[in-house]
């Protein structure tokens, strides 16, 4: 049923990147081993699962923290007194080595379910790669399954988002042309956003996603931990989290969780007030398809004004597809990325709670350690792995944290500009076509006057 296999070849050919997310231009460079200690990725720790609630939220207020938070420029690198991150951020598209493609979606009806695959395409010119080119077939859950793969080996990393599996009501129907294309953009988006992080990119089960055939990924999967082994790292992290706040919290952290409530909440009302906005255009369309033919049909009726009848129709025609560009440029420019960061809000607030985790565990030990005189070197020893590991959780969200408040900003800027740009063009079409009309009418009222001045 999912037809998948290697494709051979030659090294691809520089490939402009394959639309999936922003150049990470300024990416931080992977520090070799054995280097001093400094930002990297810590322990695998527990997964903490967010809730789906769905409250609504207050329109937002004049708040300015966002904006006078840390921001970085789309043009600037991370360190500009750093030559390496200077030859890295401007050489970036060149050093790319890894092209992903997902398209082709196909459905499958089986007696237990219906589900959509879809084909993904590997170009690659790494050598751990067995091959330059890969394509197989993926289905919705495979790539759930690859998310929580890298959540559990990257607990303080920004996992990108998902498209979720159930859509809004109203919206698209499910396995509807429209609701398949926009979940194929939503997955090929996914690929390449980890394909371009400096960590996930190198992920081994990344790379098993991308090469192995049907049976090869379902073994692999069944080497995981088991559902009630995961179970028991949600509810240790939940009850973690329970006990209490973190005592010894970085300051960073703390704003950071302070930035990502605010953020979450401004992005959630923006997301809403744009599917709004779009439901109500798309209900202004399809009466504007009913109102010009109107006008055709009246003019049959009023030999008189049977041309200025014809020119409002044809005005209200050329209105009505210049609001289905708009449209369009609404649902694939504006409506996705609101919600991809809507999805990334969530992401983030978990990842904050993960980190929190790790410390709190170094917390208590250090606590057992002060209420107990015995085994002073065990525990000793314990605190010292603790230690590291929240070193090394701090040090790589910090690093994640920067390189997503960067690309987020980049993307918000396209998102606004091209929906600006949208607007312009469609004010600019209606204004011309009525102002057209009009001088129309003009000339035909004075050409009437003229002809009935004449004796």
């Amino acid at each position: 049923m999912e037809a998948e296999g290697r494709v051979p070849g030659p090294p691809p050919p520089p490939l402009p990147p394959a639309g999936g997310g922003i150049e990470a231009g300024a990416e931080l460079p992977a520090r070799p081993p054995g280097a001093a200690r400094v930002p990297l990725l810590g322990a695998p720790a527990e997964v903490l699962e967010l809730d789906d609630e769905e409250d609504d939220l207050e329109v937002f207020s004049k708040d300015t923290s966002l904006a006078e938070a840390n921001s970085f420029s789309p043009s600037m690198t991370i360190s500009p007194s750093s030559m390496i991150n200077q030859y890295k951020f401007e050489d970036e598209p060149e050093l790319r080595d890894l092209f992903i493609t997902v398209d082709d979606p196909e459905s499958h009806i089986t007696a237990i379910e219906t589900f959509i695959t879809y084909r993904v395409i590997t170009k690659t010119s790494r050598g751990e790669f067995d091959s330059c080119e890969y394509e197989v077939r993926r289905r919705y859950q495979d790539f759930l399954w690859l998310k929580s793969k890298l959540e559990e080996a990257h607990p303080t990393l920004i996992i990108p988002p998902l498209p979720e599996k159930f859509i809004m009501k109203g919206m698209v129907e499910r396995f509807s042309d429209e609701f398949i294309e926009t979940r194929r953009k939503a997955l090929h988006k996914f690929l390449n956003r980890i394909a371009d992080h400096p960590t996930l990119t190198f992920n081994e089960d990344f790379k098993i996603f991308l090469t192995a055939q049907a049976w090869e990924l379902s073994s692999h999967k069944k080497q995981g931990p088991g559902l009630l082994s995961r179970m028991g790292q949600t509810v240790r992290a939940v009850a973690s989290s329970v006990r209490g706040g973190v005592k010894n919290r970085p300051e960073m952290f703390t704003e950071m969780n302070d930035y990502m409530e605010t953020f979450s909440q401004k992005i959630n009302v923006l997301d809403k007030i744009a599917h709004r906005i779009y439901k109500e255009e798309r209900e202004y369309f399809n009466e504007m398809k009913e109102y010009g033919p109107i006008h055709t049909l009246w003019s049959a009726s009023e030999e008189d004004i049977a041309d200025s009848l014809k020119g409002v129709a044809s005005c209200i025609d050329k209105c009505c597809k210049a609001t289905e560009k708009r449209m369009a440029g609404l649902s694939e420019n504006l409506l996705p990325i609101l919600h991809e960061y809507v999805l990334y809000s969530e992401i983030l607030m978990g990842v904050l709670k993960r980190r929190d985790h790790i410390q709190s565990e170094l917390d208590s030990k250090i606590d057992a350690l002060a209420n107990k005189k015995a085994d002073k070197d065990l525990f000793s020893e314990e605190i010292g792995k603790l230690e590291d590991k929240v070193e090394c959780a701090n040090n790589a969200l910090k690093a994640d944290w920067d390189r997503w408040k960067q690309n987020m900003q980049c993307d918000m800027r396209l998102a606004f500009g091209n929906m600006a740009d949208n607007n312009l063009h469609y004010y600019e079409e209606c204004l011309a076509t009525w102002e057209s009309f009009l001088a129309s009418q003009t000339v035909d009222r004075h050409g009437e006057e003229d002809s009935e001045d004449r004796p």
